[in-house]
């Protein structure tokens, strides 16, 4: 569903608008109370049953993005319950990261076969012949199932010569690879914090809006605010998010006006993630471990640590590019703020780990700070541009995009060990990166270099992302290209990595 406009979308751009807007004129958060009526304007209901459940489902929204968790629907509570604690610049959220709001879940059918229209009452009756427990009769001159046989086969959806029956499940519960979305009593979807690794797969897979991920929007413009340094460090995938216009010069404008005192490629940080991700390599395969994953994609990292303990000895211990391009600033700037804004909401999950909260002060997706754009009325098409980013190599550019990480590091040891042969495997969606894991533990990856991503795609699949996923990969192809750089070797922070561990 990225990139299509929806009523969803339009929402969640409302939302993030409103509290940016609320932040930006002083911060008093008792307007908040305000928002939903602004949100949901009119006496009439656009999509649900009751205007008064679309203003309830908004203000819950208004409240997560804030890094508030959703208010319990058993007792009363005032809109603004907490805000105190959260309105101000230094505030966390806490997790759980990915929320699902449970009015807002239509409770959707869960694995399912069902007959269609289509079915035209053949005399082959395949779908009757073929069913190993006798689920299927015909009734009416049309095919039935019986839901308390069927045992989901789907051997019958597979022989219908007119597709009639069809698979149905919820499409968080689909989108899900860690198997972590269950349903409660009354068949809303529930997430199991246990399993979840905060990918947003389930996010931008609801047709209804129903999950929503905390936010740290207010603080960001609290900081700034109250004056803070308060820098911007941007993921490579920001490339064409915002629109046809949204050159790099003109990004850079907007985002100074916005309040932001720098903006740094994290391409930088790639660069430098490429450098000891390839020294690892070398340094560690075979003689210290089997294989080596890569370490830069949260979500797949939590993965392994949840499913696969064992395996975990064989992640690199290199820093992201968030936490090298987080530090290096921190180091050069003492007492700034450091926001990442990006397309990904596990990074969130990743910036709160107490190892990681004095380096990334913030953390942004592209869809949250399109609202402060909207905020601050940014036009994208008559904003004159500011220089260009030119800092971050081709390379570093490239981790945007699946198999952009393991290609930098096999190109960069090819440049000092040109004979020697990089076994490479790579996975996109956490269940093909599930399964990878399971060949790499049974020894059928050894000596490999191994690449995991948990949104289809790479990063410009995130759950906070903007664009369709094959043009946002095709932006970013283009981005590479024009870098000053192919190599990382080749960046002026190329010795810089190691003395930010």
């Amino acid at each position: 569903m990225r990139g299509i406009p929806s009523l969803i979308t339009d929402i969640r751009k409302k939302v993030f608008t409103e509290v940016a807007r609320m932040a930006y004129n002083g911060g008093d958060y008792t307007s908040a109370e305000d928002l939903p009526y602004i949100i949901v304007p009119g006496d009439r209901p656009l999509h649900r049953e009751s205007i008064f459940l679309e203003r309830a489902i908004a203000g819950e929204r208004v409240r997560l993005a804030m890094g508030l968790p959703i208010r319990p629907v058993q007792s009363r509570h005032l809109m603004t319950e907490g805000m105190d604690a959260a309105a101000i610049a230094e505030q966390y959220y806490k997790p759980p990261l990915v929320n699902i709001i449970p009015y807002a879940c239509h409770a959707c059918p869960t694995n399912q076969y069902r007959v269609t229209e289509s079915c035209q009452n053949c005399l082959a009756a395949s779908c009757q012949k073929v069913c190993p427990k006798d689920a299927i009769s015909f009734v009416n001159g049309k095919s039935h199932i019986d839901p308390e046989k069927c045992i989901k086969c789907g051997k019958c959806a597979k022989v219908c010569p007119y597709h009639a029956i069809i698979h149905l499940d919820r499409p968080c519960s689909a989108a899900c690879g860690m198997d972590a979305i269950g349903q409660d009593e009354q068949g809303r979807a529930v997430i199991d914090q246990d399993k979840c690794v905060a990918c947003g797969q389930c996010l931008v897979s609801c047709p209804f809006g129903a999950i929503v991920d905390k936010g740290q929007l207010f603080q960001v413009i609290q900081s700034i605010i109250k004056g803070d340094k308060v820098i911007a460090i941007v993921a490579p995938a920001f490339i064409g998010q915002f629109g046809k216009h949204s050159t790099p010069g003109k990004f850079i404008a907007a985002m100074k006006k916005l309040g932001f005192s720098r903006i740094v490629e994290v391409a930088v940080g790639a660069d430098m993630c490429t450098i000891e991700e390839a020294k690892d390599f070398l340094e560690k395969v075979p003689s210290q471990q089997r294989y080596m994953a890569t370490s830069c994609c949260p979500a797949w990292h939590s993965m392994i640590y949840r499913l696969f303990p064992g395996e975990a000895q064989n992640i690199s211990m290199t820093l992201t590019p968030m936490v090298f391009t987080a530090r290096l600033m921190k180091k050069e700037y003492p007492g700034c703020k450091v926001v990442f804004v990006g397309p990904c909401a596990a990074k969130k999950l990743e910036a709160i780990r107490e190892d990681i909260r004095s380096d990334v002060d913030f953390v942004l997706t592209f869809e949250e700070l399109q609202g402060m754009f909207e905020a601050k009325e940014v036009n994208f098409e008559t904003i004159e541009p500011l220089y260009d980013l030119n800092e971050g190599t081709a390379a570093g550019r490239g981790f945007a995009v699946s198999g952009g990480v393991a290609g930098a590091v096999t190109n960069l040891i090819h440049e000092t060990h040109p004979d020697m042969e990089i076994k490479t495997a790579r996975a996109e969606g956490l269940q093909d990166c599930r399964k990878m894991m399971l060949l790499a533990k049974a020894g059928k990856y050894d000596g490999y270099l191994l690449e995991g991503m948990a949104c289809p795609g790479g990063c410009v699949a995130g759950a906070g992302t903007l664009l369709p996923v094959e043009l946002a990969a095709n932006v970013v192809g283009r981005y590479q290209k024009e870098a000053g750089a192919e190599s990382p070797l080749q960046s002026a922070y190329r010795d810089r990595g190691h003395t930010l561990d």
